[in-house]
């Protein structure tokens, strides 16, 4: 089974996914960015929940509860060690396949992912997306189908639409 991706300028909290993902820190700490945005609709006890698992390796991830958002979960998937870190790109892959593979082991169908590591990691956005997208093609789901790439930055939204539109790796996929 093949996982169909659908890639959407806007929030990750208006996706329609049943877990979405926060990019992280091995400590779970929930401060700025898209981490901030969703504990904040989320609420604090979120990144207590998160806090409570960690330290969550960059390579790992961990489950919450969707809080006071529609989703049945949180999956916070870190891509550096420290709040505030500069990471390699490669931490991208780690944390984007960590996401996947606990989203699939926990039996959901659909999954939103913002741009991991574009914010303070400093990863460039078509970095992230050959390296995310590299990550969603090498899974093998059991029962996950759908991955919705979801960022509110127009240039993430085109590094994955132009990642996707390479030849020969063109998945089941919408713009």
């Amino acid at each position: 089974m093949s996982l169909h991706i659908t890639v959407i300028q806007g929030s990750i909290l208006d996706a329609n996914a049943e877990v979405i993902v926060n990019a992280a820190n091995s400590h779970g700490f929930m401060g700025g960015g898209v981490a901030g945005v969703i504990k904040r609709a989320a609420g604090i006890e979120v990144e207590q929940e998160a806090v409570k698992q960690a330290p969550i390796a960059v390579g790992r991830a961990v489950l919450t509860s969707g809080g006071k958002t529609l989703f049945k979960g949180i999956i916070h998937a870190p891509t550096m060690p420290e709040p505030g870190m500069r990471i390699p790109a490669e931490n991208v892959s780690r944390a984007t396949k960590a996401a996947l593979d606990l989203a699939d082991e926990k039996g959901f169908v659909s999954i939103a992912i913002p741009g991991m590591g574009t914010g303070v990691g400093g990863v460039e956005p078509e970095d992230a997306a050959r390296h995310m997208i590299r990550a969603i093609r090498l899974v093998s789901p059991r029962s996950l189908q759908n991955v919705i790439l979801v960022d509110i930055d127009a240039a993430m939204v085109a590094a994955w639409r132009n990642e996707l539109m390479q030849p020969g790796k063109r998945p089941a996929y919408d713009a």
